[in-house]
Formats: C-alpha cells, sequence, structure tokens
C-alpha cells in the first residue's frame, strides 16, 4: 500500500486531540436555549424528496394495503403534479429505452435497485437544471419483483416514487408533525460526503490516507484534497485494507459537544464486534436476514460511520462502552462510537444522551438493494415509538433526515449556492457547478479564505422531518436547507459557536420554523405510537 498522503503537520493533530475528560468535570454545561434537550437524528439512506412524497398526501389505497386518508387541512407539498406525472421532461428521447413519465410503486416492490448516485452522475441527470436526463445518467433496472410497467426492467426504474401506501408511517408522522420540502444535500455524491456533511459542514481537508490517489477525492486547488465519493475511514478495523482509506482534518460537532461537556453518540447497527448473531455471523462479518425480502444484509457500512473520520472522534478497535449508564458520556472507553442496541440499552436504563446519531443495520437503513422502505420503517417506528414511551419525550426533537438522494428522480433542481469548477462538475456547464466570479466558493479547512473545489452544492432534494411533542402539528415547511442544517440546530441550541474552517453550517438555513416554542408546555404532546409492520396507528 502507498501512502496518498501524510498527515499535514502535528498541530493538526493536536487541534483535533480528544477532550481530556478530567478537565470537563468542573465546567458548566450550557442550558440549551429551546425546550429541547435530547436531539436524536435518525439519518437513512438514498431517497429523493419525490421518491417518497411526490404524490403525499394523495395515496392510491388499493385493497390489502394500509390504507392512508390525509387530514383535514393538510398542507400540499412541492411534489408531482400535472405534466410532471403526465408529460415529464424524462420521456426526453436522450434516455432510450428508460424514458419515462414518474410512476407509483406498489408495496410489493419495495425493493429497488440501487441506482446511480455518484457526484458526476448526479449532476449529468440535471442536464443544466432541465431535470430531464434521469434514466441516462442516474437510471438502474431492477427490483423484486418488477412486474409493473415495463420501464421497470429499464433504466427508468429512477422515475419510480412510492406513497402513504408503503411510506405508511413517514406519512403519518408528517401529519402528526413538521416535515420540510425544500431541503438538500450539501452538495452532490453518495453517502460518506453526506454523512461528513451531517457532522462537519466540511468535505475538505483529507489529512492522511492510504491507497490513493483515488477517484473519490479530487484536488481543491490549494494543494490538499476534497472527498467526493464513498471511502472507508482510516483506522477503522473494519475498514478495506486495498481500496483508498482517508482521515479528514478539522472539527466535527463532537469536537464542540465535546469542549461544552455534553453527552453525545453516534450509534451504528453492527459496530459492536463481540456480539454473534442468529445466523452465526460475527466481527465485522454480522449479518443479517430481512424479514421483508429475504435477503442476507451485511450489518455495518463503515463509510456511512462519519466520525470514524476523524482522529479525536475515532473508535478504532469498536472498544465497547463501560455501561449502559456511560454510553455519551466523555469517559466512557468507547470514544461515543456506538452500536444501536446501545442506544436501547441506555434509554432503557434511564440515559438519552443530548446528541444522539443513528444509523440502523444495513437492512434498515432505507439503501436500495439491501434495504427498503418497509424495513426502515420497522426500524424508525421501534425508534420513535421507544422515545415516546420514555420520560425523556417532552424535551426531545428527533430529526429525520438522509445521506443522499440514491440517485431518484426529483423535479426540484438545488440552488447552487457554493461554486465548483472541476472536470467531474457539469451541472452549470462544462467544468462547471456555478458561474465564476458570481457563485460563493466556500474555503476549506486550512486554507484560509481562499475557495477549495470539490464541494458543488447543494445536491439533490431529500426529505427532512422534525418528530417532536414541540413540532409544528401537519405542517410543512418551505425554508431552504440542507444537511447542515441539523448541525447548525445544534450550534444554536446548545450555543457551541460555528464550526469554522469554511464549515458549511454558516451558510444553512434553520430548522426552528418547524418547531413552535411558544407555549410554556408542549403544543404537540400526544403520542403517535405506530406499528412497525403497517405504519399505521396501534
Amino acid at each position: 500500500m502507498r501512502t496518498f498522503l501524510s498527515f499535514v503537520t502535528s498541530a493538526t493533530l493536536l487541534s483535533t486531540a480528544i477532550v481530556n475528560p478530567s478537565m470537563m468535570s468542573a465546567q458548566t454545561v450550557p442550558t440549551p436555549a429551546t425546550p429541547i434537550q435530547h436531539v436524536v437524528v435518525i439519518f437513512g439512506e438514498n431517497v429523493s424528496f419525490d421518491h417518497y412524497f411526490a404524490t403525499y398526501p394523495v395515496a392510491v389505497n388499493p385493497p390489502g394495503q394500509p390504507k392512508f386518508v390525509a387530514a383535514p387541512g393538510t398542507p400540499a407539498v412541492n411534489g408531482l403534479s400535472g405534466a410532471l406525472l403526465t408529460n415529464n421532461p424524462n420521456l426526453n428521447s436522450a434516455n432510450g429505452t428508460g424514458a419515462a413519465n414518474p410512476f407509483r410503486l406498489n408495496r410489493s416492490q419495495a425493493l429497488t435497485a440501487d441506482q446511480n448516485h455518484g457526484d458526476a452522475a448526479e449532476q449529468a441527470a440535471y442536464d443544466h437544471f432541465s431535470m430531464d436526463l434521469f434514466p441516462k445518467d442516474t437510471g438502474a433496472a431492477g427490483g423484486t419483483p418488477v412486474l409493473s410497467p415495463p420501464v421497470t426492467t429499464t433504466k427508468g426504474m429512477v422515475m419510480g416514487y412510492f406513497d402513504g401506501n408503503t411510506v405508511t408511517a413517514m406519512w403519518k408522522y408528517a401529519q402528526q408533525y413538521a416535515m420540510n420540502d425544500n431541503s438538500y444535500n450539501t452538495q452532490f455524491g453518495p453517502s460518506t460526503p453526506g454523512a461528513l456533511n451531517l457532522i462537519s459542514g466540511q468535505t475538505n481537508g483529507i489529512v492522511a490516507s492510504l491507497n490513493g490517489p483515488s477517484s473519490n477525492a479530487v484536488a481543491d486547488g490549494n494543494g490538499g484534497f476534497t472527498l467526493i465519493g464513498d471511502a472507508d475511514p482510516l483506522g477503522d478495523i473494519c475498514s478495506s485494507t486495498t481500496a483508498f482509506t482517508p482521515t479528514m482534518g478539522g472539527k466535527n460537532v463532537g469536537d464542540l459537544l465535546n469542549a461544552a461537556g455534553l453527552t453525545w453518540g453516534w450509534f451504528h447497527g453492527g459496530f459492536d464486534l463481540t456480539l454473534t448473531n442468529p445466523n452465526g455471523t460475527t466481527g465485522c462479518k454480522r449479518s443479517t436476514v430481512s424479514p421483508t425480502t429475504g435477503l442476507t444484509e451485511a450489518d455495518y457500512v463503515q463509510h456511512h460511520a462519519p466520525f470514524q473520520y476523524y482522529v479525536s472522534t475515532r473508535n478504532e478497535q469498536h472498544t465497547r462502552p463501560t455501561a449502559p449508564s456511560t454510553v455519551g458520556t466523555a469517559g466512557d472507553p468507547a470514544n461515543h462510537q456506538y452500536d444501536i442496541h446501545d442506544f436501547f440499552d441506555a434509554l432503557a436504563a434511564g440515559n438519552l444522551p443530548a446528541v444522539s446519531y443513528l444509523k440502523a443495520q444495513s437492512y434498515q437503513d432505507a439503501h436500495p438493494g439491501n434495504s427498503n422502505p418497509l424495513d426502515e420503517q420497522a426500524f424508525v417506528v421501534n425508534v420513535i415509538n421507544a422515545l415516546q414511551r420514555s420520560p425523556f419525550w417532552n424535551s426531545t426533537a428527533v430529526i429525520i433526515n438522509y445521506d443522499d438522494s440514491d440517485g431518484w428522480y426529483d423535479h426540484q433542481a438545488a440552488p447552487i449556492v457554493n461554486a465548483s469548477f472541476t472536470t467531474n462538475d457539469s451541472v452549470s456547464g462544462t467544468n462547471a457547478c456555478g458561474t465564476q466570479g458570481t457563485t460563493p466558493q466556500l474555503p476549506g479547512i486550512a486554507s484560509g479564505n481562499t475557495p477549495v473545489q470539490g464541494r458543488c452544492g447543494y445536491g439533490p432534494r431529500t426529505p427532512m422531518m422534525v418528530i417532536s411533542p414541540w413540532a409544528k402539528q401537519n405542517f410543512v415547511d418551505h425554508t431552504m436547507t440542507d444537511q447542515s442544517s441539523v448541525l447548525l440546530f445544534i450550534e444554536q441550541n446548545w450555543n457551541l459557536g460555528f464550526i469554522g474552517g469554511g464549515s458549511s453550517d454558516a451558510i444553512a438555513g434553520s430548522l426552528n420554523n418547524m418547531f413552535n416554542f411558544s407555549p410554556s408546555t408542549p403544543p404537540n404532546a400526544t403520542p403517535l405510537i405506530l406499528s412497525p409492520v403497517s405504519g399505521l396507528p396501534e
């Protein structure tokens, strides 16, 4: 293996060193600026907004499927109607046999093929904002079963969407709580950039790596590199030993939470390597059979674990926590990196960290090809039901959002708020994302005020939901937000300050409009307990 980059300086590592717990013991933990004392982020995989909410709140309601009927006064969303359904731009003949209008996927078609969601492919599908080359550039055929319409056997599968008869729980939560129909990936591209933007608002600054160079990173124009694709984190015991594996520099939200003395954790299915699954798998090879599809899928996906990319917040050997009572604390040997079962164990023990990020086992994470909306629903509902039955519910906000769109069709073009001009960029023209000298361009972690390349954004539109007693009821927010808006909410709620170093938190839109903090008691306090199977109220 040859080294792609060496560590920049020893000062880089020292700047992200783990906070000494003894130094934090005497500090005063900040008081939240809102009634929210606990933020739980459910970070799903690969869903565009139209893929889940195209026709919200109108469902077909065929016999034998969970029935969804919208509550009176339900607001409309920026979804699909009229010509977008019947004379869509993706009927463009350049899409070949995949040329298609959007079409409804039935509940029996929950498992679909994974679409192409690379940085360059997603930009190409926009076709300079004509939004008409999704089958050609991001489409992939297949799924089980692909019975109707015939276009599902072509790259036109990318035009498929679900409604409230399949993504039932999501639509029910939207009725009871708040969602945003104007939220985007911070930049184009797949899982790892999305996960990094969630916690740091930054994909620039690879400070070490093995087995490079790689097409998953581009030169930033300032002597460094920006990550634009998937790559396992360097040092994780489960990471590839032959593929490109980077370490990121700069700060993430874990550093801010540590400095403030707040409890937090990333909870990831399959992270506990000491367990043996019912099928006999253990260690990094743990796997689970989906009750929906019957397929066996690996539990832990290394490139979905963003805190593992940073020296200050990684747990290379997947060291276990001391006890459920220590989960989230500074002195715990797991360094805030846990298995998803540790979240439920801690909650049952009366311990809910101030900030929790939840990543399901891969069969439940919604990623097409290895997961599906029905298995995802079971995970999401079980988490929210457990929180609603806990003593923490009245002070909790659950935020649901996604790492990328998977390339699924979404008709709403993203506004370009951060420019890039590399050979991978094409959304605005040849080698262009934005306009030179006009579109703002954020700096990198060590570039001062000098712009860096590779962070073309915003990327595709994805769902964003807030489920909380303090959420507005049956509310659709149109505020422009992105993945780093979650970071911004945490920073502002505990007065942590911005991360800096060119983080997109500085330009992110606020989630506050989805809440109602005016009353002295939670205005939306009645729990909505759903069935993890049907998605309907129990």
